[in-house]
């Protein structure tokens, strides 16, 4: 089921981020940085974002348990939606998961209004890269560089219609 994250839902929400960046990013952000990621201090850092008013966070659950979530809102590059983060539990992966919340996400996008999106993605994460493009995303144009844990990495940035404009 996907659902409307709640405040009580940081701890899974938590977990997942945890354990998909440890298993997602070796090789493409500082595995020291990796190690030291921690289920206590992201569930602080959830709690905070869930309660906050902007964007929304979606969760697939299963019996209580939170396998993955999709965060989406405004994009702070343009008047587009955004897909700020997409996660699911890697022992999960491959089970469709991911698609029903990116397109759940979506639709929250349109449900806000937004009839374009944009999304951010490593760029050396091509598991990521060919999971968005199975779901209608296209490469954009611009790249960034961001700093994620004391590692430069290059973003690339994918867009997608999302109806009318």
């Amino acid at each position: 089921m996907i659902r409307d994250a709640l405040p009580s839902d940081a701890l899974g929400v938590a977990r997942v981020n945890v354990a998909s960046w440890q298993r997602a990013y070796p090789g493409l952000i500082e595995q020291t940085f990796l190690d030291s990621l921690e289920v206590g201090g992201r569930t602080e850092s959830w709690n905070r974002i869930l309660r906050q008013t902007r964007g929304r966070v979606l969760v697939a659950e299963d019996d209580g348990v939170i396998l993955g979530f999709c965060a989406v809102g405004p994009s702070t590059d343009e008047n587009w939606g955004e897909v700020y983060a997409i996660y699911v539990d890697p022992h999960r992966w491959g089970e469709g998961i991911g698609r029903d919340l990116l397109a759940a996400g979506e639709q929250a996008l349109i449900d806000d209004g937004h009839w374009q999106a944009l999304l951010w993605v490593l760029d050396g994460n091509t598991r990521a890269r060919a999971f968005y493009e199975r779901q209608g995303w296209v490469q954009g144009k611009p790249i960034r560089i961001e700093n994620i844990g004391g590692t430069d990495v290059n973003e690339v940035r994918y867009e997608k219609p999302l109806g009318p404009t």
